[in-house]
């Protein structure tokens, strides 16, 4: 966005600070104003419309004691402790009094639209800016100082419109996986119950037990001696980590490779889809199931890879039943206990004892979770494409930010 003035901050909007919060008890009312704080913009990290805080004050108080009533629109930036560093934004619903550790920005409307001066401030990045003593500062004058380009009023709320869409998407996208991810838990609960609460019919069996075969159906990879950080390429044959289960689900995060030449060293680390893959170091515990169109990979000791026999369970079941079943977790905790390094290990995986339901069943749970997986892809391509339009118009909004 190139050909449009560039002006001060204080040029376009009065920068201040807010007040010293209040040390007399009676100041606070549970139906008073609002008195933001630092941790009611830090909540939400950026925020168009904050409407409510922790505090609020008295108006019999107010009448005693004069304090600033900031207006609607004004723009919430942290100028000292650690938020400064966390970037934290928030543009006021309402009029309202503000700590005196956040900087105030009120626009002036006929020059800069109050949200796309949110916006720019979501993109401003003052950190290499901030005075650094034991906790860092921003000085009011480097706000003041900051230059903005400022194009013509209607533009201005076109670039904001297109943002607060870009933003809308991206909320829903989490808000939906979370939504999505709380559903499976609770239909694993409904059709299968917990080890405590399972049909006596049904056969319980070790993880040990209903692997494809006894010999390399399960294991961990290769590190420290055998394979090196310093071996990875940027091409060649996957390896999987830790980052490729961040969320109970496999993803494709951080891609590291071998050689390929390399990797018939390491042929029976190899990943196979429908592979159940559980995190033994880290953060332990968490469990994905490898998709169908895995290519050909290999796995680190950092990840537990099991081969299911396929006709007697299904991955998404012991998939389920490692994540959702309390029970069988307290089994990993009670076998854990005495352990050097605490978690989840090949040994406490191997001896998890399931009660292993029909397999019809399992493959009607299989069928839903591939389902809702298939869903949450289509949601987050939404989300990532929001994502990259709000980055790209950020990042010419604030092409002369200083």
């Amino acid at each position: 966005m190139t050909g449009y003035p560039v002006l001060r901050l204080c040029e376009v909007a009065d920068v201040v600070a807010g007040d010293p919060a209040p040390q007399d008890p009676e100041a606070f009312s549970r139906n008073g104003p609002l008195f933001v704080r630092m941790q009611d913009v830090g909540r939400d990290h950026h925020n168009l419309a904050l409407s409510s805080s922790t505090d609020r004050l008295s108006t019999k108080w107010l009448k005693r004691n004069r304090l600033r009533l900031f207006p609607k629109d004004s723009v919430l930036i942290p100028k000292s402790g650690a938020s400064v560093n966390l970037n934290h934004r928030a543009k006021l619903a309402t009029d309202a009094y503000v700590v005196s550790h956040l900087a105030v920005v009120t626009p002036n409307r006929k020059i800069i639209d109050p949200e796309y001066l949110f916006w720019w401030f979501v993109r401003y990045d003052p950190r290499a800016q901030a005075q650094v003593t034991s906790l860092p500062s921003l000085k009011l004058a480097t706000l003041k100082a900051a230059e903005v380009q400022i194009p013509p009023l209607d533009k201005q709320r076109r670039i904001a419109d297109i943002l607060n869409r870009a933003a809308r998407i991206e909320r829903l996208h989490a808000q939906t996986a979370v939504r999505l991810r709380g559903f499976i838990s609770a239909l694993f609960i409904r059709m299968f119950g917990t080890q405590g609460a399972l049909s006596q019919d049904w056969p319980v069996a070790t993880i040990e037990e209903i692997l494809a075969s006894k010999r390399g159906a399960i294991r961990t990879g290769p590190f420290g001696s055998q394979l090196k950080h310093s071996e990875f390429t940027d091409q060649g044959v996957p390896v999987l980590g830790i980052d490729n289960v961040a969320t109970n689900r496999f993803l494709w995060a951080k891609p590291r490779y071998i050689p390929s030449e390399k990797y018939t060293n390491f042929l029976r680390y190899r990943v196979f889809p429908g592979d159940v893959i559980v995190t033994i170091m880290g953060t332990t515990g968490r469990v994905c199931v490898a998709p169908d169109d895995l290519p050909e990979c290999m796995s680190t000791k950092h990840l537990c890879v099991l081969t299911l026999n396929r006709s007697f369970v299904e991955p998404f079941f012991v998939w389920g039943a490692l994540l959702f079943d309390d029970c069988v977790r307290a089994q990993a905790r009670v076998q854990g206990q005495g352990q050097i390094m605490e978690g989840w290990n090949l040994t406490i995986v191997k001896r998890l004892q399931l009660r292993i339901p029909p397999i019809d069943v399992q493959r009607q749970f299989a069928r839903i979770v591939t389902q809702i997986i298939a869903f949450e892809k289509t949601v987050a391509m939404a989300g990532g494409t929001a994502s990259a339009l709000s980055a790209s118009l950020m990042a010419d909004l604030v092409g002369h930010a200083a």
